[in-house]
């Protein structure tokens, strides 16, 4: 996941971090580069995409998203019309430097059309040869429906992690019977089920998360005894919390791929710990009655 390369609201990115970490997560054996018109006040993220990884693109895939950008006063606009969809399209595979990705994604619908059309403009852009496929990305059963009606959907993004379940009462079985994959994002919570904040942590000036609930008050507490429980989960498996969490997460029925989100390259590497190996049953059992003690999460997806 390289939205926080873009920089937006992850504090202390520079280029050479950023470069370092996309090196990082191809050695580590990562393929999958998952990143958006919109991540970085100037595209930031598909331009350093462009340029670490050019060389080895026959080796890798590619998604990013259109409509989503930001206003001259720095606020998100969601804007999904056709014309929008093919301008983004262009300019995202020329910071990128390729000639098609491997996955377009819609953003997020745009409430002030109806998503048949911006259904459409992705499918032209498809049959353009600009995208092997279509995604979409922040949407309900329903959008998703009235959009394949229109264009077919190779994946659909949503979050999902541990505490955040929704998705498993009606999106995941939607996805399980029409193949569609579940590229999810928010495995970690925006980094609160890595195990390293602790319950002392002060969030500096500038930093996104301290406006989430969950990292606040009564609720920053009682994450903090979840993931306790989780720590006691990796220790017996010989792994960190990160690599453990983000290991139940791929392994959950329906999800494709967990999108993890880095800016330095011993965080990726931590990352891709996860991959290769499976908790035990015994171990899965104890997340379960921690989960089902702590009890799961609603929150607003990150559009």
């Amino acid at each position: 996941g390289c939205w926080p390369i873009a920089g937006m609201t992850s504090l202390d990115v520079d280029t050479r971090s950023s470069l370092a970490t996309l090196e990082a997560a191809f050695d580590a054996g990562i393929r999958h580069f998952d990143t958006a018109f919109c991540y970085g006040a100037a595209g930031e993220s598909e331009t350093l995409i462009g340029r670490a990884l050019r060389t080895r693109r026959d080796r890798i895939t590619i998604a990013t998203k259109g409509g989503i950008h930001w206003n001259a006063s720095g606020e998100r606009v969601l804007d999904g019309r056709p014309a929008t969809l093919k301008s983004q399209c262009d300019t995202s595979l020329r910071r990128l430097g390729t000639d098609r990705v491997d996955l377009l994604y819609l953003h997020a619908p745009d409430p002030t059309i109806e998503i048949e059309q911006s259904a459409d403009a992705l499918y032209r852009l498809l049959r353009a040869g600009k995208t092997a496929a279509i995604g979409l990305s922040n949407v309900d059963v329903e959008q998703a429906h009235r959009f394949a009606a229109v264009c077919p959907v190779a994946a659909i993004q949503p979050h999902y992690n541990l505490l955040q379940r929704e998705i498993e009462q009606d999106l995941v079985p939607f996805c399980l019977e029409r193949r569609i994959s579940l590229m999810t994002y928010w495995p970690l919570m925006k980094g609160l089920l890595a195990g390293h904040l602790r319950r002392d942590h002060v969030f500096a000036p500038g930093d996104g998360r301290a406006k989430y609930p969950m990292f606040r008050g009564e609720e920053w507490e009682r994450n903090q005894d979840f993931v306790d429980r989780i720590r006691a989960v990796a220790t017996d498996a010989g792994r960190s919390v990160t690599a453990t969490v983000i290991n139940w997460t791929i392994h959950r029925p329906g999800i494709t791929s967990a999108l993890c989100g880095a800016k330095r390259p011993e965080q990726i590497r931590e990352s891709a710990e996860a991959m290769g190996w499976r908790l035990t049953d015994d171990q899965l059992a104890a997340i379960d009655r921690a989960i089902a003690e702590r009890g799961t999460i609603v929150s607003k997806s990150a559009v």
